[in-house]
């Protein structure tokens, strides 16, 4: 296993059918499309990102494999409200490689929080180090227990590990 993979990653959360996810920094939208194929057609992927050009991309390929439950949303993911999604609208959110990129970090933790549904889950995903400049620089690099403790200070629980990859950790927590 070389490289994290959003469709293993998605399938270790169990039976996700009809639920409501939120991909915060959906990026090109590999997870984005891991989890519209797994919500099916009474399920709901948003996919937040701050670049429209990705939302465009997302809002193609989404189009092209016949998934018509992704939404775009041209959002911040640290900014309180800046989502554009309600309180409590979401069962999961994806947070997969942008902590990183993330200056408040707390900010961004209150975000997942305040989308969540009670006993919401988030399933977290980034970059075990930077391997020479294939992940980010290595002072932004957030080792697995700075991400986990982020999420418990702002009152989430530890859930699972996830086996994300060679290069990647990630984790289960919840509301």
């Amino acid at each position: 296993m070389a490289f994290a993979n959003p469709d293993g990653n998605v399938a270790q959360l169990g039976k996700i059918e009809g639920l409501s996810v939120a991909d915060f920094g959906a990026g090109t939208g590999a997870y984005t499309i891991a989890f519209a194929k797994k919500v099916g057609d009474s399920g709901r992927v948003y996919a937040i990102e701050v670049r429209k050009d990705l939302l465009s991309k997302i809002k193609n390929t989404a189009a092209n494999l016949g998934l018509s439950n992704v939404e775009v949303i041209w959002g911040d993911i640290e900014r309180p409200e800046a989502t554009k999604l309600a309180d409590r609208s979401v069962d999961i959110v994806v947070a997969a490689n942008v902590l990183f990129q993330v200056e408040d970090k707390t900010g961004f933790v209150s975000e997942v929080k305040r989308v969540l549904k009670p006993k919401g889950r988030v399933l977290f995903v980034d970059w075990r180090d930077s391997y020479g400049g294939l992940g980010p620089p290595q002072d932004a690099v957030v080792r697995p227990d700075e991400a986990r403790r982020f999420f418990e200070n702002d009152g989430f629980e530890f859930v699972s590990t996830i086996e994300s990859g060679d290069h990647h950790y990630g984790f289960v927590m919840s509301r």
